[in-house]
């Protein structure tokens, strides 16, 4: 398994900035807890998920099998 940041690099710099305006909480999501603290909860269950394989909700990431 391997996780990656998106592979272009202006979505990638985009979201790192929204991440910065919103403390970290992804920009994808409004309510500011901690299960939407970039690495969001939905994207840790999903990389537990052996089968999965894909982006995370707002697309900064990818998980490789």
């Amino acid at each position: 398994m391997k996780i990656r940041y998106n592979e272009d690099e202006k979505v990638v710099a985009s979201l790192k900035e929204a991440l910065e305006k919103k403390d970290g909480y992804c920009p994808c999501r409004v309510a500011r807890i901690p299960d939407n603290k970039c690495m969001c909860k939905e994207f840790r269950d999903q990389i537990a998920d052996p089968d999965y394989e894909g982006y995370c909700h707002c697309r900064l990431y990818y998980k490789e099998k």
